[in-house]
């Protein structure tokens, strides 16, 4: 897949257009995960408008790479406020070249948080990629063939969770949008049942396939052995017994591992509490691998979640916990001060800050750089970059730069 920014060169969209979790090959050749094109904008094409050169570099673009499979449009800034129609010029470009050409009218995300652009790209999959192999019978289906939605495949997390389905006898025939592709994004209507990893950013879609293929999707959790185990067999109830033996079997042959873990890192960790602040689906979904450690979730909110995300994280909760929601940094500082968790996950944004108070911090947008946590594989490496972090010795020597020394005072008014 090809991207265009649609746009001047170097604004946001355009940058965000090149993310992938999973390259290998020659670019150009049999790999095209990090070819993005812009379409340079300039003032003339802010006056007159730009569709013309859109149209123009998808010819130059299928002259240059005609072996990539398809060409994604997302529109920037500028295209929102001039009202391109990227839509007309992506359907004349798709005959044309006869391949799907998927524009993504986003522009700066969109709305108030970047749940509408979710929305947006979820409504771009189903009316311009979803319907292309309707009338296609030739991909050969069984009765357990499965698809992951919504895994943004941290650290191979994606990877993790196929071994577990694929171990219990289930077929993953798409995965996406970590590690996806259009192929497999075009062969999702045929599975017999897509299972939701981040309900935030894809339960759109799942609905969707549901109400026109009648493809039923389920909410899975393979954060810690409690809620993988949960998850396994949730997943194995809309299959027959074969699959039902093989989730046990699965769980079972993992248990002497998982236990192992438990027990070299639940007494280094029992009773330590957690606040967390993080987005997607993570403030719920990481609650359980926590208490399979012994450790107590005190507090957690999202930036961008809706009402029903709440009401799914308050049965993972514990009573009196804490829960926010579109916290400041300011906000979210004072919360620590007065609840004084032990450690901190939340992303980028909050990470120096809490470091340099002095408190155990993990990145759990990217895993810090670390992961998969998914599947009892990445449970053993949770657990022990939990470990790592929060029984660091460094802690406890280190003191916020903006906090006074109280001997100072006295020592100057002695002199």
């Amino acid at each position: 897949m090809i991207h265009i920014s649609h746009g001047p060169v170097g604004c946001g969209q355009y940058s965000r257009a090149g993310r992938r979790n999973y390259y290998v090959g020659t670019t150009g050749i049999n790999t095209f995960g990090t070819m993005n094109f812009t379409s340079d904008f300039q003032e003339k094409d802010i006056v007159f408008g730009g569709d013309k050169k859109l149209a123009k570099i998808m010819n130059e673009i299928e002259s240059l790479f005609p072996l990539a499979k398809g060409i994604s449009v997302q529109s920037e800034c500028p295209i929102g406020l001039i009202g391109d129609d990227i839509e007309a010029v992506s359907k004349k470009a798709s005959k044309e070249l006869n391949k799907p050409v998927v524009p993504v009218r986003c522009e700066g995300f969109r709305g108030v948080s970047q749940s509408l652009g979710h929305h947006i790209a979820n409504d771009a999959i189903r009316d311009w990629v979803l319907d292309k192999r309707d009338g296609d019978n030739s991909f050969v289906g069984t009765p357990y063939d499965v698809s992951i939605i919504g895994d943004y495949n941290i650290g191979g997390d994606a990877w993790s969770s196929r071994t577990l389905l694929e171990e219990m006898g289930l077929r993953v025939v798409s995965q996406w949008s970590g590690d996806g592709t259009l192929a497999e994004m075009e062969l999702t209507p045929k599975v017999k049942l897509n299972l939701l990893h981040c309900y935030r950013s894809m339960n759109y879609i799942s609905r969707h396939m549901e109400e026109k293929y009648g493809i039923p999707w389920v909410e899975y959790n393979f954060f810690g052995p409690t809620k993988i185990a949960e998850s396994l067999r949730k997943i194995a109830g809309y299959f027959d017994d074969t699959i039902k033996e093989g989730a046990e079997r699965v769980i079972e042959r993992y248990k002497a591992q998982y236990d192992a873990v438990i027990a070299k890192y639940r007494p280094r960790l029992e009773g330590k509490r957690v606040m967390l602040y993080v987005g997607g689906l993570r403030p719920r979904h990481v609650i359980g691998a926590y208490e399979d450690l012994g450790m107590e979730v005190v507090g957690t909110g999202y930036e961008f979640a809706h009402n029903d995300d709440y009401d799914r994280t308050i049965k993972d909760m514990g009573n009196a916990t804490l829960i926010y929601d579109d916290v400041t940094g300011y906000e979210f500082e004072e919360f620590v001060k007065k609840v004084k968790p032990d450690l901190i996950g939340a992303g980028i944004k909050e990470k120096y800050i809490f470091q340099k108070m002095g408190i155990p911090f993990r990145q759990m947008h990217s895993w810090d750089y670390s992961g998969p946590y998914h599947g009892y594989d990445g449970f053993a490496i949770f657990a022990r970059d939990m470990d790592m972090t929060l029984n660091n010795p460094c802690w406890g020597k280190m003191k916020a730069p903006w906090i006074k020394d109280e001997a100072a005072p006295a020592v100057a008014a002695a002199a």
